[in-house]
């Protein structure tokens, strides 16, 4: 998730939010074992991937100059989309219609987070609320090779399941197969994104870079070799130019990814940083360099982006906001925007939502330009 190369900051929640990892854990159940028994969301662990989702292909697709590909690329403009974070009773649907109304549109694009327990609440792909949410969105599904410790990640603990187990097929039967069904039993077209962030995952005991590029080719395959066709594959990376190095021997290659991912902020005062930077200057030095370093022939997903309030000048966050369309007019690679709706701690100089205030308005602003008005296809 959000910002990884931030530092633990991002994962030192306080009594505030430990208050509504008790509500969600007195809401779901204690966490049981998940897989190779460690602590996670096991509460379906034993049969995951059953009861597998419809079919949501439906209806024509779009044409014309502006309709997308088969890559979901559209044509003309980009798509707007946003990652909102369950609500204490364990709801997707209900936060996403309130944000929708805030900001006076639906959003193109869900992005949403899953583990690899096996568990019905955080490790099973496609969910009841993103099954319902999907029908007039597109979803972008990022599954981290890990085991959460509470639900929705709250805290960020988790168990590193280890990219040369992934590659050796380790967990295949047992994980991976049953939701690579049921991605595929989904038929409509997702964004999916293995280990997103990966830059940062390194330092984290993942393992090495050769490990990850063969873990996500390794699941490539799995994907084309059950035919979950319908995966559109987003290669995901912080874009913090502090891991260059990184991030090239990271990437698994032209053929197996589809978008390029990444994941920047003005984070002003939080996380130990100082410098305002508006959106054009938090975005573009990483955006140059993925065109030039990784790919330029794939298009661009701002996976996560933010900004932090300036507490001096609350209408900055307005301003911030409010110059997207002009500034991604002159990044025409970036097809899809995401905007992270989740502080990253109880500070409030940390507070990346928009929920209110000039955030709010700024970023209304932005979503209702043309620029951000395509037709989201139904398959």
């Amino acid at each position: 998730m959000n910002g990884r190369h931030a530092g633990p900051h991002k994962r030192a929640y306080t009594a505030v939010v430990l208050v509504a990892v008790a509500l969600l854990v007195a809401g779901l159940g204690v966490w049981a074992g998940g897989v190779d028994g460690t602590a996670g969301n096991g509460d379906d662990a034993r049969s995951p991937g059953r009861d597998l989702p419809r079919n949501a292909a439906s209806g024509e697709l779009p044409t014309g100059s502006c309709a997308p590909d088969e890559k979901l690329v559209a044509g003309c403009g980009a798509w707007w989309g946003a990652y909102i974070p369950y609500d204490r009773n364990s709801s997707l649907t209900k936060p996403v219609y309130a944000f929708e109304k805030k900001i006076g549109r639906k959003l193109d694009l869900v992005y949403t987070y899953h583990d690899m327990s096996g568990g019905k609440t955080d490790g099973e792909l496609l969910t009841a609320d993103e099954q319902e949410l999907g029908k007039d969105r597109l979803l972008m599904l990022a599954w981290e090779s890990t085991v959460w410790k509470e639900p929705h990640h709250a805290n960020y603990t988790e168990t590193q399941l280890g990219w040369k187990n992934i590659a050796a097929g380790k967990y295949d039967a047992k994980i991976i197969d049953p939701q690579i069904r049921r991605l595929k039993a989904y038929g409509k077209r997702v964004f999916f994104s293995f280990d997103q962030e990966v830059d940062a995952r390194i330092k984290e005991g993942a393992g090495t870079p050769a490990e990850y590029v063969a873990a996500y080719r390794h699941l490539y395959d799995r994907f084309r070799k059950l035919g979950a066709d319908n995966a559109v594959w987003v290669w995901t990376v912080s874009g913090y130019l502090g891991s260059a190095d990184a991030m090239k021997q990271l990437y698994p290659g032209d053929d197996y990814v589809d978008w390029i991912g990444m994941d920047q902020y003005n984070y002003f005062g939080c996380h130990d940083t100082t410098d305002w930077n508006d959106f054009d200057e938090s975005q573009r030095p990483t955006y140059d360099w993925l065109l030039e370093n990784i790919s330029a022939k794939k298009p661009l997903m701002m996976a996560e982006f933010a900004t932090a309030p300036d507490p001096a000048d609350p209408d900055r966050q307005r301003g911030w906001y409010s110059a997207i369309p002009g500034v991604i007019r002159t990044m025409p690679k970036v097809k899809a925007m995401v905007h992270w709706n989740r502080a990253t701690s109880a500070e409030a100089k940390c507070d990346l939502t928009v929920n209110e205030g000039p955030a709010l308005e700024g970023y209304r602003k932005a979503g209702g330009d043309r620029y951000f008005k395509q037709t989201v296809p139904s398959r």
